[in-house]
């Protein structure tokens, strides 16, 4: 994937997590808030910005697990398999 497409889905990504906010859902994504990144940080990496992906990825899977959706479980621990492989490429990147 481009990293303009990274992008765009760390934007859609975003949108729905300020929509679970918005709703009241706000201490859940403390791991990706942690990271400080955005969509709006153009500037930032391809490596960061698909790592903020697979972090919000598996923050947004955990709440919707919670609320008994059918396989969102599973979906939450591939996210969190795949943001701890980003996060060593990420490092070995630095």
């Amino acid at each position: 994937m481009h990293k303009d497409e990274l992008i765009q889905l760390h934007a859609l990504m975003a949108q729905i997590k300020k929509h679970l906010e918005h709703m009241g859902i706000e201490d859940e994504f403390s791991e990706y808030n942690s990271l400080a990144i955005s969509p709006l940080h153009v500037h930032r990496s391809k490596a960061e910005h698909k790592h903020a992906i697979f972090v919000l990825g598996n923050d947004l899977a955990s709440v919707m697990s919670k609320d008994d959706f059918s396989g969102f479980g599973s979906t939450s621990s591939r996210m969190q398999q795949l943001a701890n492989k980003a996060s060593m490429r990420l490092v070995k990147s630095s």
